[in-house]
């Protein structure tokens, strides 16, 4: 696998004694996945942080977009006075910080601090309950995320005073592949990939996509907790560098009528002692029996996860026919129209889920993932024939198609209870009750465009 640079805590040490570092971020990243966290002096990093860690409000995980205090919460409320939980650190992840000279970044896991354990709705330590899952079984968990994004010629603050209307897109017609389209918005993409491998990815390609100033970034695969880290961090990044350069972009999984931004997500598994589990070449296809059984539990456990996939009330307004976002339950060789594309071969053979926008919390959608793809495993699932076809008209069971939806199988779903516990999914089933509640509450332009003067 290809190396990025690393950063150690010695030259952590090195570099704020020398001045080149006076701040370390410290984050987690929350429900929408977001980084949350503190900016730490330097030296009181080093000789307090490093111990101890820093506490954070525990509503950090009990609120919505907007920041507002939301009840329901079994975890955390006003009644039980609105606790503190501790930012546990990862160093593991030090990295330096994408877009902010003098600043390096560490991100952490949550645990309560009054030591009874780890706070089970962090995004972060669902997935590490899905990977020991996996380790259990004897197997290893690699993923890549492919996300797309919309950037726009209007700084952010211009973006909020118009009120996200009238923006321009940085390319005026669709440069999907074009070498032209792409050095129109080469400056910006050229510093987001620098400062990403600056901050130890393994940056592959940028490449533009179909929307008005839509394109996309990709990295080199990892195990799926690295990707995820790596996907937070790049998100949070890739916005701060747009800001510098006076522009702003979005990872809205649909922003206008015209093509939404996926996050597709490429997984495999591997045995412990590093085996390919996930190719047979005597079988057909050159899938293992494993990689079937894997596939089935992903595509059986699909409309009861689908929250984990689209977690938000704007993400279902992707699945729709011939979006090249997918709206069936199927699974299909190198077939973009289904909601699973197995891609590659021999060790390279992989699951593809194309059903994540640019605004899942990648935590979630792998854990969600690999909770299903484990399930199927266990019971010795088999896989439903391929789709060879269109898998839009092929007749095939629907993804949900609104959050309510998706909330209420989600709630109902005994495999999501056993994989992630009674209280983290009701944690998540409260989360998207107040999502639809406030969603019913609000008046959109649409309404007013068509109701302000014709009605």
């Amino acid at each position: 696998m290809s190396a990025a640079p690393n950063y150690s805590i010695d030259q952590l040490r090195q570099d704020i004694g020398s001045g080149d570092v006076d701040t370390v971020v410290v984050a987690f990243t929350d429900m929408q996945g977001r980084l949350q966290g503190k900016r730490v002096h330097g030296q009181f990093f080093l000789d307090h942080v490093m111990e101890s860690g820093v506490e954070g409000c525990s509503y950090l995980l009990a609120v919505d977009v907007d920041m507002n205090t939301l009840e329901g919460f079994a975890m955390t409320s006003w009644e039980s006075g609105y606790g503190d939980f501790e930012f546990a650190l990862d160093i593991a992840t030090l990295r330096r910080t994408p877009g902010e000279p003098g600043s390096a970044m560490v991100q952490c896991d949550l645990v309560w601090n009054d030591g009874s354990g780890p706070v089970r709705p962090s995004p972060r330590g669902m997935l590490t309950r899905q990977i020991e899952m996996a380790a259990e079984s004897g197997f290893e968990a690699f993923a890549g995320t492919e996300l797309e994004f919309i950037v726009f010629d209007d700084s952010y603050d211009e973006a909020w005073r118009r009120r996200y209307q009238d923006l321009q897109g940085s390319n005026r017609y669709n440069v999907d592949y074009s070498v032209l389209g792409g050095g129109r918005v080469e400056p910006l993409l050229r510093d987001i990939r620098n400062e990403m491998y600056r901050a130890g990815m393994v940056v592959e390609s940028a490449k533009g996509e179909c929307n008005l100033g839509q394109h996309e970034i990709g990295f080199l695969f990892d195990k799926v907790m690295p990707t995820c880290d790596n996907h937070a961090v790049y998100k949070n990044g890739a916005k701060h560098i747009a800001s510098l350069h006076g522009q702003s972009l979005t990872f809205m999984a649909k922003f206008d009528e015209r093509e939404g931004s996926s996050c597709h997500i490429h997984m495999s598994l591997r045995g412990d002692d590093g085996s390919i589990v996930f190719a047979d070449e005597a079988r057909d296809g050159g899938r293992s029996e494993l990689l079937d059984h894997f596939m089935a539990g992903v595509l059986a456990t699909m409309r009861e996860f689908t929250y984990f996939y689209a977690p938000n009330i704007n993400s279902y307004k992707r699945f729709a026919e011939g979006s090249f976002a997918p709206t069936a339950v199927a699974w299909g060789t190198d077939n973009r129209t289904c909601a699973l594309r197995v891609v590659g071969h021999g060790a390279g053979l992989r699951m593809e889920n194309r059903l994540p926008g640019g605004d899942v919390n990648p935590y979630l959608a792998t854990a969600a993932m690999l909770a299903g793809g484990l399930y199927g495993i266990r019971e010795s699932l088999p896989l439903p024939e391929a789709c060879s076809g269109n898998a839009y008209t092929s007749g095939h069971e629907q993804v949900p198609m609104t959050l309510a939806e998706a909330r209420d199988l989600l709630a109902g779903s005994t495999i999501a209870r056993e994989a992630f516990g009674e209280d983290v999914i009701d944690h998540y089933v409260n989360a998207a009750d107040k999502e639809v509640t406030a969603f019913n509450h609000a008046v959109t332009d649409w309404e007013r465009v068509r109701g302000f003067e014709r009605l």
